[in-house]
């Protein structure tokens, strides 16, 4: 499979201080990759290197020819309640989504409000286009805000702890739905819920100012500590709960 972009000894950093340091990673199309590490490890860090939102200071970051040219890639960020009172509706949302791809500020065509349209009708938020944000759950957002990284139909989505808005009732849909667009996609996920995420990704990115790749969607704690990865580790059961390490 072609690879859509590779790292090479980058490293990255914010005042002076290393974030991100020596990756070397890449991803090929349809990869399912889960992004996991510890707060301030650099898990943001590396999805701001790739959308061009941070410049490396070290290493080198290569595309696809075909990404670069096109711009294709799609970006999920953590939501901000603060912003929801904003007088927009779902549709003015997934539309801005096509903005990036824009040269000038312009009106949107008929033809970019069908491909809105479409994106909307299939996260199944057709009833919900005219709604103004402040009106819907937390899982109507989700979607509505994937229908905005969607729209350009890119090769790469990029999500950043897309589990933190989304309601219980919507979960399972918003990860089956994830699973249908990797059959389109190659898809990057930051996630703190290891347990959650491993029912459906193909394989874990490890970042803890380095990066570690484990190739498998399966990870153990003796894994978390080889890799230096020190976070909580959550399973699902017939009773919710955590697997804390043992006091010594």
């Amino acid at each position: 499979m072609a690879r859509l972009f590779e790292m090479e000894s980058l490293s990255a950093s914010y005042g002076g201080s290393l974030v991100l340091e020596n990756v070397n990673f890449y991803v090929q199309e349809h990869d399912f990759i889960g992004v996991i590490g510890p707060n301030g490890g650099g898990k943001t860090t590396l999805l701001k290197i790739i959308l061009g939102l941070l410049k490396p200071v070290g290493g080198t970051l290569t595309f696809n020819n075909e990404l670069l040219n096109s711009n294709s890639i799609g970006y999920l960020p953590q939501i901000s309640t603060g912003d929801l009172n904003y007088p927009v509706t779902a549709m003015d949302i997934v539309l801005s989504g096509l903005m990036i791809r824009k040269k000038v500020i312009s009106r949107m065509t008929s033809e970019d409000k069908r491909k809105a349209s479409t994106v909307i009708e299939e996260l199944g938020i057709k009833d919900l286009a005219r709604s103004p944000l402040s009106e819907l759950s937390g899982g109507q957002l989700q979607r509505v805000f994937l229908g905005r990284a969607l729209i350009g139909n890119p090769r790469l989505l990029l999500l950043d702890e897309p589990g933190n808005f989304v309601d219980s009732t919507f979960e399972n849909d918003f990860y089956e739905k994830l699973k249908e667009l990797n059959s389109r996609m190659a898809i990057l996920m930051v996630s703190h819920d290891v347990g959650t995420i491993s029912q459906h990704i193909k394989s874990f990115a490890c970042v803890n100012r380095n990066l570690h790749y484990h190739p498998s969607h399966e990870i153990t704690n003796d894994d978390l500590l080889a890799y230096g990865c020190p976070i909580q580790l959550i399973t699902h059961g017939e009773v919710p709960h955590t697997v804390l390490k043992l006091h010594n």
